[in-house]
């Protein structure tokens, strides 16, 4: 086949060439136009093709758009959609979900949830598009004029006093009995410090202000009582500059990389102030610690805010004028016990803020008053001895 006749049969079906063209060149199209002779297929003697029965098709019904019910391939019209029959109970199986009067029946037909015992006495908000909102405990008393403070208790009291006890008791034996109660109460300030805050569970976190806190400790032991100010500073400018530089690695939103270099920046700052005990003169931690636990446990007796906290402090001074007599203090062990126990009273209200949990309670609740008594030991204890 030549090249011409495809070039004019291209050029008689060009839709914009066909537009555009002389009526000489259209009179001459016949002429470029290609014919087909060859044999072509005969229909007539084909066998005609049956139609399809469409009466097993389902019922396909259009009423919403107007239309009559569905109509198969060949045109036959299907029979009409059965109307739903409404629910019978008589003729419905024993336990039906759909059962409007069954207590565990479909909400959707009418039919009530079963409600637990927990679920009736638990008020949620209106419902919205992420779920049902409900309001914090902390958020209901505010609204009430309520204090959103809860206290530990009695028996976070009583850890914090056999913790301060162990640390009483081994500062008289030597620093390195006195390390073991210490990288105990270490642990549970960077764990209690994190849970306080509301981020659990932070290991991360945790690791490194723990391991923040050992560091200090090996610096203590390996530099001397003489020099723990510079061991304890030194570890904290490091461990806040290491702080710094994972939080820059993370990929979280700007917010939340700041709360999170907060959090762990102060509970690696708590966890090595707690080395202190550490640091401070022995007599002055078996007097400290001492006076910690009674103040703790006056704390938690059920009185009055006001009175509770008076009987505290007195319960600290007492402690250090009994200790005091027995070490070198004497009764100048009166301030350091009534100065430890105003820092511990400080950690017990911090750990006291905005309704937190019972496992906030048994670690930052028993943790926070020894750590943040912790510098007034050491101060105190250098001023007096």
């Amino acid at each position: 086949m030549s090249n011409q006749p495809y070039e004019g049969r291209r050029e008689a079906y060009d839709p914009y060439q066909q537009q555009h063209q002389e009526p000489q060149q259209q009179a001459d199209w016949p002429q470029h136009t290609q014919q087909w002779e060859g044999r072509t297929w005969e229909t007539q003697a084909q066998a005609p093709v049956q139609e399809a029965d469409s009466s097993y098709l389902p019922p396909q019904g259009y009423q919403n758009y107007g239309e009559p019910q569905g109509y198969g391939r060949a045109g036959a019209a299907l029979p009409p959609e059965a109307p739903a029959q409404p629910w019978n109970p008589a003729h419905a199986p024993a336990g039906d979900p759909g059962d409007p009067s069954r207590p565990g029946g479909s909400a959707r037909d009418g039919g009530t949830l079963p409600e637990s015992a927990d679920e009736a006495d638990v008020a949620y908000g209106p419902a919205t598009v992420t779920g049902q909102s409900r309001i914090t405990d902390a958020q209901r008393a505010r609204a009430e004029g309520r204090s959103p403070i809860i206290e530990p208790g009695i028996q976070p009291a009583a850890l914090t006093a056999l913790l301060a006890l162990l640390l009483s008791g081994t500062a008289a034996i030597g620093e390195y009995a006195l390390v073991v109660p210490l990288v105990l109460l270490q642990a549970v300030t960077a764990a209690g410090w994190f849970r306080l805050n509301g981020m659990w569970p932070a290991r991360q976190g945790i690791a490194l202000a723990f391991l923040g806190a050992v560091t200090a400790d090996v610096a203590l032991l390996a530099a001397g009582r003489e020099n723990a100010p510079a061991a304890i500073l030194g570890t904290l400018g490091v461990w806040v500059l290491l702080t710094l530089v994972l939080q820059l690695r993370s990929h979280a939103d700007p917010d939340t990389r700041m709360y999170g270099l907060m959090a762990t920046v102060v509970s690696a700052a708590l966890a090595i102030i707690a080395a202190g005990h550490l640091a401070a003169d022995p007599d002055a931690v078996t007097v400290g610690a001492a006076a910690v636990a009674a103040a703790i446990l006056a704390r938690a007796l059920p009185l009055p805010t006001a009175a509770s906290v008076v009987v505290a402090l007195l319960a600290a001074t007492g402690a250090g004028i009994a200790l005091g007599g027995s070490t070198d203090l004497g009764t100048q062990g009166a301030f350091l016990g009534l100065g430890a126990g105003v820092c511990a009273l400080i950690g017990h209200r911090v750990a006291s803020y905005d309704y937190p949990s019972r496992f906030v309670h048994f670690t930052a609740g028993v943790a926070l008053p020894l750590a943040a008594a912790a510098p007034a030991v050491y101060l105190l204890g250098r001023a007096l001895g």
